[in-house]
């Protein structure tokens, strides 16, 4: 019942970002005297409608995004002649230009406010100290990183060594550990497949206990298969400043990563259907299946309320950012491609006043159908592709 609730909440986020990001359209194109003629959730049949004024707002059957028309987005609309002074094409540059960075702006804004909300409601966590005691032993040795422990896998070098949890370690290969980065790099100065001296504390005994531990491979690294406990993880309320700090943190860091992902994304590709699919920052990224089975995972974790709330609205943070970062890439038909036209259309205005002649006006975007039907076509696939991922090799929420 918690993954199902999850999903559909999911669902809804998706639903109210996108139609926030049409509402930035909507309300710029409005403000500037454009005619806006629908405002929708969801595409096919109208489920319900209502008119206010000259637009149409409502409600779609199939909820896959939503749309605002805009008379005369582009030149090769038809536009009935009483409605053509006010038509999207017909307005000056810089207009045009607001009303198509708005959507993103909308996503953008909403982000950073959310952002502030949580920093001062509930909180910024802070991650604690990270102890050399140990939490909990893996029972193998997994395929890959997020993967799970099949019948056919063997155990851990921690279970093989009966390391347990609540052991601290104070020695690793005779050398001494007094925190976690000092055991992380004992372990990673390790080779695999050596067997090293393992020095622990154990709750009942009187003297440290040491135990062989033959290291495994994972990745190409050592793996000993234990996780490190955690003290003094919370979160904190801060106040107004603070929140807009860590709000414009949070979009940068957001952004930086969604950098990140679409770098390594090509080379992720092969491993989309593979166990080693979550190692790699491309290979975490998921399509809308997948977010919406992240959301459920969330909601049916065992984490306090707080840590699941906290997840989920860093999750639509996420997807706020996703979409205004999307729709920034110059490619018709998203909003960077119609920016790009303007833009194209200025220079070209500029440059013919330099030279004497009169401004040709508005672009053909006809020479520019062959390429928006790749791109269209290149996003699809895409999405296609990953959402099967999803459905197949499934991307795990980490403990």
């Amino acid at each position: 019942m918690a993954f199902l609730l999850g999903a559909v909440a999911f669902v809804v986020a998706l639903l109210a970002s996108v139609m926030l990001h049409e509402a930035g359209h909507l309300l710029t194109a409005k403000r500037f005297g454009m005619k806006a003629t629908q405002y929708f959730v969801g595409f096919g049949p109208t489920l319900w409608s209502r008119r206010r004024g000259e637009t149409e707002y409502g409600v779609k059957a199939i909820p896959l995004g939503g749309f605002v028309k805009i008379v005369g987005y582009t030149p090769l609309e038809e536009i009935d002649p009483a409605d053509r002074p006010r038509a999207f094409y017909r307005q000056p540059a810089g207009r045009r230009a607001i009303v198509i960075a708005a959507g993103v702006a909308a996503n953008f804004v909403f982000a950073f406010l959310l952002l502030m909300v949580m920093a001062m409601t509930i909180g910024v966590r802070d991650p604690g100290t990270v102890t050399t005691t140990v939490d909990r032993v893996s029972a193998c040795v997994p395929a890959g990183a997020g993967a799970e422990c099949g019948p056919d896998r063997p155990p851990s070098p921690a279970a093989r060594a009966g390391l347990r949890p609540g052991d601290r370690i104070v020695a690793f290969g005779g050398t001494r550990v007094a925190g976690w980065e000092e055991l992380t790099r004992a372990i990673d100065r390790a080779d695999p497949g050596r067997t090293v001296a393992v020095t622990v504390e154990r709750p009942g005994e009187p003297r440290p206990v040491t135990l062989p531990v033959k290291l495994a491979e994972l990745g190409g690294e050592p793996f000993v298969g234990m996780s490190a406990r955690v003290t003094g993880a919370g979160y904190e309320r801060v106040g107004p400043i603070n929140a807009v700090v860590f709000a414009g943190r949070g979009v940068a860091t957001t952004v930086e990563g969604i950098g990140r992902v679409v770098a390594d994304l090509p080379s992720a590709i092969p491993n989309l259907f593979s166990d080693e699919r979550a190692s790699s920052p491309g290979g975490q990224v998921g399509s809308v299946v997948g977010a919406t089975d992240v959301s459920g995972q969330i909601f049916s974790s065992e984490g306090s309320v707080r840590d699941k709330l906290a997840l989920f609205l860093s999750l639509v943070v996420s997807l706020n950012i996703f979409l205004g970062a999307l729709n920034v890439v110059p490619l018709l038909p998203l909003d960077g491609g119609h920016l790009a036209v303007v833009g194209y259309e200025r220079a070209r205005a500029a440059s013919a006043r330099l030279r004497g002649r009169p401004d040709p006006g508005t672009a053909d975007i006809t020479k520019l159908l062959p390429l928006t039907y790749l791109a269209v076509l290149l996003l699809v696939g895409f999405g296609v592709l990953l959402i099967l991922a999803d459905l197949f090799n499934p991307l795990e929420l980490p403990e």
